[in-house]
């Protein structure tokens, strides 16, 4: 075994690998960029080394200099972690070369199954059935047009290299075929520096379910059964479970041994993981499957792997990695139990899931016990940067069964509280709470189906958020003083009345509160609520609403709140009079950059005329692209702009001009 290794990445993956090193009594050695130089993979590390600037390329994508500093720090072996150099055939080479250990497969394997192109050619000659569609040469337009005709729409344009959904898009028509392979591309040369796609069958009703296997260096595979991956957006996945619900144990053993037989085939080394695309039209039982490609590497989900095996992944890794054989044979691999993870995002959902940047001045959650883990690369206090993915954790539960699963998912969330950002908590315990995800009635649709739902409030803010919000804002000024003191209207034999305005998405809140002796009337549109305090400790309140209890949670930064009840969070801002900027940003015509990030396709250009949700500018930001659309029709005025160009957060972009008002 080794005595001490590096670890080529950052955030929660890098934290994961050194619980396993450190019980392991392995010594690590991390790398950081110049963002990450307080980051708690820096601090968990025995060794850390500055590996260069914020950007990606400038840091964690210097081979070379990894290198060196493995070389220097006397690691004896690398782990990639995912993402960034993990399926870098050229980077596990130089390892090679370097002589030291790379803990991943052979650089050949990964440059084999890297291009998705090479991958199915691969598949189909091990007799694993791939996908229909067009993996050839020839990528002009016009050739990949005709091909698009022939496997018919909808289809799935998708980048022979990489994954994380990048690259990819799905066409519903002929008319949509060109602009969205422009994109597919465009995405493809600044994700993986190739443009290259295949063409795919696009399979309307479909699970997407992969398989974790395992090689050694002397031929042995095993698989560690299969995970389902289904529910996801933008073809990244939200919400992972294992094993795979309603699979028939025939189905479970047809699945798993052609994964098996998969990484056998291309003499595979260490975890893998084969995925597939389940078309479930006519239902699961039965089902074809078709291989859709394989990961070389750890994947973001295998914790719930880990749940129903018992088996500790990453240990495995470096045991394969260090020459020793598998540790169980298939037969003595159990499956207990099952297992969730959901990923905890700075995102906002209620705004098209835009990314959040900022700090966190609160992240709170239950304690870790047999039932509930979390992974981290973040902890409070700490910042969530635009220039890496916007993940904060993972969420992880097992149970005996999944309704005892489910159970303690919705547990978990509610018990979590996220401040400083905005996140995707509440999206994420609207699907736990979705009939149908509960009955297992989903595919890889449900998210986009189920849109609304999942995001959308009813038009009025519940009240016990705003009273939670009201009386965590006028405790500290009411518990152990004099109300003689007060300067706001209290009279002798009168009782004190304060009024309190919160703003939320541009609504405004008047909420009037009444002193009483044994608690407080709260007025909210036109309706009073008898309310008690039972209990403030810290953040946390219980109260009385007319009789019926609530719990929650408020964290108040200046005069923003975030409160958190029974699944749900609200953002407030207590409004005050005279105190607030003006918002110039919101004026009509005016288009500014929602965050930091770099303009890479401009659609129009000076004076020309555009109509309301017309695409403008594609942003890139935080490994993502977002489109800007015009938000009224007129002229366009813009403001010195270039493609490649940085801009930074709140940057005005462009004015349009409205026609009928102008000169």
């Amino acid at each position: 075994m080794f005595d001490k290794i590096l670890i080529a990445n950052r955030g929660e993956i890098a934290c994961r690998i050194m619980k396993t090193a450190r019980k392991k009594g392995i010594k690590t050695v991390a790398i950081y960029s110049s963002a990450d130089a307080s980051a708690r993979h820096v601090r968990m590390a025995d060794e850390a080394y500055e590996i260069g600037g914020a950007e990606a390329k400038d840091s964690y994508l210097k081979a070379d200099d990894i290198i060196k500093i493995a070389e220097k720090s006397g690691a004896a072996a690398i782990h990639p972690g995912y993402g960034f150099l993990s399926e870098n055939e050229h980077f596990a080479k130089a390892c090679e070369e370097a002589d030291v250990r790379f803990i991943g497969p052979t650089a050949n394997v990964i440059r084999l199954m890297g291009l998705k192109d090479k991958a199915k050619i691969a598949m189909e000659e091990a007799g694993v059935p791939v996908v229909p569609g067009y993996d050839g040469e020839d990528q002009s337009e016009e050739y990949l047009k005709e091909q698009a005709g022939d496997i018919g729409y909808p289809l799935l344009i998708k980048a022979v290299a990489g994954g994380g959904g990048k690259g990819m898009r799905l066409v519903e028509n002929e008319a949509d075929f060109l602009s969205a392979l422009a994109g597919a591309k465009r995405e493809a040369q600044a994700s993986f520096g190739n443009d290259r796609v295949l063409l795919e069958k696009f399979i309307r009703k479909a699970r997407h379910i992969e398989v974790q296997v395992f090689a050694d260096m002397v031929g042995n595979v095993v698989y560690l059964h299969e995970r389902d991956c289904s529910l996801q957006r933008r073809h990244q996945k939200v919400v992972e479970e294992a094993p795979a619900p309603d699979l028939s144990d025939d189905m479970r053993f047809e699945i798993g041994e052609t994964a098996a037989r998969a990484a056998k085939a291309i003499k595979y080394r260490g975890a893998g993981t084969i995925e597939f695309i389940v078309d479930v039209e006519n239902g699961l039982k039965d089902a074809p499957f078709y291989f859709m490609e394989m990961n070389t590497r750890l994947q973001v989900e295998h914790p719930v792997t880990e749940l129903i095996t018992g088996i500790d992944l990453v240990e495995w890794q470096l045991r394969i990695a260090a020459g020793e054989r598998l540790p169980l044979a298939q037969k003595n691999i159990a499956l207990n139990g099952h297992a969730f993870e959901v990923r905890l995002y700075a995102e906002d959902p209620s705004n098209g899931f835009l990314p959040q940047i900022g700090t966190l001045h609160h992240f709170s959650y239950p304690p870790e016990d047999i039932n509930f883990r979390l992974d981290t690369g973040i902890e409070e206090g700490d910042e969530v940067s635009i220039y890496y993915d916007p993940m904060v954790a993972k969420l992880i539960v097992w149970g005996n069964n999944r309704g005892e699963a489910l159970r303690h998912m919705r547990r978990v969330i509610k018990s979590t509280a996220i401040a400083g950002v905005k996140s995707n908590l509440e999206f994420l315990y609207n699907i736990f709470s979705h009939k149908l995800f509960n009955v297992a009635d989903f595919d890889t649709g449900f998210i986009d189906k189920h849109i609304r739902a999942l995001t959308s409030r009813s038009a009025r803010t519940p009240i016990h958020m705003l009273v939670l919000a009201s009386l965590s804002e006028l405790m500290p000024h009411t518990v152990g003083k004099d109300v003689w003191d007060w300067s706001d209207g209290w009279q002798l034999n009168h009782n004190l009345k304060v009024q309190l305005t919160f703003t939320e998405n541009g609504t405004m809140h008047d909420v009037w509160i009444t002193y009483l002796k044994d608690g407080f009337d709260i007025e909210i549109e036109n309706v009073v609520y008898h309310v008690k305090l039972l209990e403030k400790t810290a953040n946390d309140l219980s109260v009385l609403i007319n009789g019926e209890k609530i719990s929650g949670k408020v964290i108040k930064e200046d005069e923003d709140f975030t409160t958190f009840c029974d699944g749900k969070v609200s953002y407030f801002h207590h409004f005050i009079p005279g105190a607030e900027k003006d918002d110039h940003d919101s004026l009509s015509g005016t288009v500014v950059t929602p965050m930091p990030g770099k303009l890479s396709k401009i659609y129009i250009k000076q004076g020309e005329v555009v109509s309301e949700g017309q695409p403008l500018l594609v942003l890139e930001a935080m490994k993502m692209e977002h489109t800007l659309k015009a938000p009224c029709e007129g002229r366009i005025e813009l403001n010195s702009l270039k493609e490649e160009m940085q801009v930074s957060d709140g940057q005005v972009l462009l004015k349009i001009v409205n026609e009928d008002s102008d000169g």
